[in-house]
């Protein structure tokens, strides 16, 4: 259990560190409103991984348990999906953006509600635990349900606990980026690089 779930957890940290929409958008919050803000809408971004947990663990675990060779081609696709990812962001723009438009003073149950609701209505966070989560699974043949609620719980912790202290670091860390035009280059070959490997790591 320990050898998928270590790989897991380091995996899901260096993902939560790239610069995607959701760190983003909780960085660019905080700057603007407060942490307080920030952390709040981090807890409802990461409550949204329940409902993707869910229908991962009862909708893939299904599908598992009916054959090994159908298991296997799930993890290839999800292989394959990592890589579609990593060459997507080796075409896109490194600027990394910090706007604030668009972005209103909310109460604190308005934020969570918001958070909740963009990644759960993310179809994209949905495929990416599809390509993700099965190639940690320690024993395919087992309960593979309970399995997928322990990877979603390590990923959720790992996320709040990033999301949090980004809301906390904000201004150093915009500072630190605006001051620094290169390090835009740097998180997207960080990205490139992370996909790849984790789609490495699935296939071996």
């Amino acid at each position: 259990m320990l050898d998928q779930l270590i790989p897991f957890l380091t995996a899901s940290i260096l993902l939560t560190f790239s610069p995607g929409p959701d760190i983003i958008y909780v960085l660019v919050r905080s700057i603007t409103y407060g942490y307080r803000q920030g952390i709040v809408t981090a807890l409802g971004l990461v409550s949204g991984i329940l409902i993707h947990t869910s229908l991962l663990a009862f909708g893939v675990s299904a599908i598992i348990k009916q054959s090994e060779d159908v298991f296997l081609f799930i993890k290839i696709l999800g292989a394959l999906y990592l890589f579609y990812l990593a060459y997507q962001v080796y075409k896109s723009d490194p600027e990394i953006a910090f706007s604030s438009e668009g972005i209103s003073d909310k109460s604190m149950f308005s934020l969570f509600k918001q958070g909740f609701i963009m990644n759960v209505l993310n179809p994209k966070v949905g495929i990416f635990f599809l390509a993700f989560f099965p190639g940690f699974l320690w024993e395919p043949n087992g309960n593979t349900v309970i399995q997928f609620y322990i990877l979603g719980a390590v990923f959720m912790l790992q996320a709040l606990l990033i999301f949090s202290s980004v809301a906390v670091l904000a201004d150093k860390i915009s500072v630190y980026i605006k001051s620094h035009p290169g390090s835009g280059v740097f998180l997207k070959w960080m990205q490139v690089v992370i996909f790849i490997l984790i789609a490495v790591l699935i296939l071996l």
